[in-house]
């Protein structure tokens, strides 16, 4: 039998797959490390929800950025890789805190987050708008004219609008209950769709 013939018949041992717990852990591990030897700018984590898929990133100051499908999560990372850094990681333990309080808001046990927030994607009158945002009460919502006068510039409505449009905490920052003094929606950065379930999920869940 010659050695090519003896190396033919040897079958490579099956390699048994990673369990997906075992991953985690080391992606946790991995994550920590980097982060306690300030080698990672962002973390990042996708989850579930009623509203479709959400992606949650933090930096080290806090959580900075929760994004919509259909803003392409893709595209979304690229901005925050531009903007705070390119080291960049999945690591959903690093976001556990507030994807458990958005299951407990979309469960409707949670009417406000507690979170550290990084708004540095945020500047001057956007920010400020921002930052006013949720004192609009749970299950209530306001006009961007309203809001406007709430931040001392009755005459910024289309200034007010444009900073909920560029919001980039949607959902933990409510823009979702800034409305058209009419009564209609106004646009919102998740869709239309998303900003009537929200509203509808608040309303509910706020109802004696």
């Amino acid at each position: 039998m010659t050695e090519h013939d003896q190396s033919a018949r040897l079958d490579p041992l099956p390699v048994p797959p990673t369990p997906p717990a075992h991953l985690d852990a080391l992606r946790a591990r991995l994550a920590d490390a980097a982060a306690d030897a300030e080698l990672l700018d962002l973390a990042f984590r996708t989850i579930d929800s009623p509203v479709g898929d959400l992606l949650l990133a933090t930096s080290a100051q806090g959580l900075v950025r929760v994004a919509f499908a259909n803003e392409n999560f893709d595209a979304v990372l690229d901005t925050l890789g531009a903007a705070i850094g390119r080291r960049i990681l999945n690591a959903p333990a690093r976001l556990d805190a507030p994807a458990r309080q958005l299951d407990d808001y979309f469960a409707g046990r949670r009417t406000a987050f507690d979170l550290t927030l990084d708004l540095r994607l945020s500047a001057g009158f956007r920010r400020l708008v921002q930052q006013h945002l949720p004192e609009i009460p749970y299950g209530r919502t306001a006009s961007y004219k309203e809001m406007a006068a709430l931040v001392g510039n009755p005459g910024a409505v289309r200034a007010v609008g444009t900073a909920c449009s560029t919001n980039p905490l949607p959902i933990v920052v409510p823009c979702h209950r800034v409305v058209r003094s009419d009564g209609s929606l106004g646009g919102y950065i998740g869709g239309f769709a998303a900003k009537q379930a929200l509203l509808d999920l608040e309303h509910a869940a706020a109802q004696p």
